[in-house]
């Protein structure tokens, strides 16, 4: 059974207020902040690297095989990159967008001086009632523009709001959160959902008064979505590495919205084998089921770590997560069991 309560109403409502803080790689500094600002009533003081990211240093019982654990805080996200002459917009995508999923989708362009714009995402000449390809032609960044909300006809108009190129673009989450289902929907859960997981675990042992067997170094990376977050502060010194990442639910796999996943293989090739199984086995005695499976196109922080080097064992866990990289939908009952498996992976020898 489980050695730990996790607190569930601190763990929804510290997804649900980190989902409404916008931050897609390149831009990270406000959900940064909050994680940071959760670790230091924790007691936990974290330090920011060169690129932005958030590293805490925690003592454990033992200096021997020191381990790291790993979420990323970055997500999907666009950046303006044309004003066309019209007084629209075309975007850029940062990171792996699924196009289709954020046409008319609201959003919000965050000029240089810190005023935000609004406007949604709408196909160029889409209305049905004037174009014969509204339904059938492809949505891609040349198909599909920001409209904004602001009376502007020119490229020189939009410009007079602050609006240039570059500018980042932050894709309105629409966060829901059922009470009596215990269903949580909204974009960007991968991996806010692992960062508050992981700040609900760490809630747990402070609650509990309890040390970390090792040296544990925890690492909130900020360039995840576009492949180079993973390695950002970590010690050389690390025998262990636990990476915390959403887990894929769709046809063909084992995982489902109301279960913690490890993943055993992805894109990147497997994981380590005897870190997978130790893990396996915390579970099992922690009464948390946890679902192995392979996801075939994905790759994580662990995959960036170990191809710029990093020498330690590599594991992966995350809760399951439905239609990533879109609309996206898990539920408390997953976050509950990656946030205890997280607690008790930390106590134990």
């Amino acid at each position: 059974m489980p050695r730990f309560e996790i607190d569930r109403e601190y763990l929804s409502k510290t997804l649900i207020d980190l989902l409404n803080t916008p931050s897609p790689t390149g831009d990270t500094d406000w959900a940064i902040s909050f994680v940071e600002q959760e670790l230091e009533v924790f007691g936990i003081h974290a330090g920011r690297t060169y690129k932005g990211a958030l590293v805490a240093n925690m003592p454990g019982l033992s200096e021997e095989r020191p381990r790291g654990l790993t979420a990323h805080v970055d997500t999907l996200g666009a950046m303006v990159a044309e004003i066309k002459s019209s007084g629209r917009l075309r975007i850029s995508a940062i990171g792996g967008i699924n196009w289709p999923s954020i046409e008319s989708e609201g959003v919000t362009v965050m000029t240089k001086s810190g005023r935000g714009i609004p406007g949604s995402i709408v196909l160029e000449n889409g209305a049905a009632h004037v174009s014969r390809e509204a339904t059938t032609k492809e949505r891609n960044s040349d198909s599909l523009e920001i409209r904004i909300d602001e009376v502007t006809s020119s490229a020189e108009e939009t410009r007079m709001l602050g609006i240039e190129v570059g500018d980042f673009v932050y894709i309105d989450p629409r966060v829901a959160f059922n009470e009596t289902s215990g269903f949580i929907r909204s974009r960007f859960l991968d991996d806010k959902a692992c960062v508050a997981a992981l700040l609900a675990a760490l809630k747990a042992i402070s609650d509990a008064g309890v040390t970390p067997m090792r040296r544990t170094s925890v690492l909130i990376s900020n360039f995840e979505e576009v492949g180079h977050g993973g390695v950002d502060g970590l010690p050389d010194d690390l025998a262990e590495l636990l990476v915390l990442d959403m887990a894929v639910v769709g046809k063909g796999q084992q995982g489902s919205e109301f279960h913690c996943s490890i993943c055993v293989k992805d894109s990147g090739g497997p994981y380590s084998r005897r870190f997978t199984d130790k893990l396996r086995s915390i579970a099992e005695k922690a009464a948390v089921e946890l679902k192995p499976d392979i996801y075939p196109h994905y790759a994580s922080d662990g995959t960036q770590y170990w191809g710029a080097g990093g020498r330690a064992e590599v594991a992966l866990i995350g809760p399951g997560v439905d239609t990533s990289h879109a609309y996206e939908r898990t539920h408390i009952s997953a976050l509950v069991s990656t946030a205890i498996l997280i607690a008790e992976y930390l106590i134990e020898e």
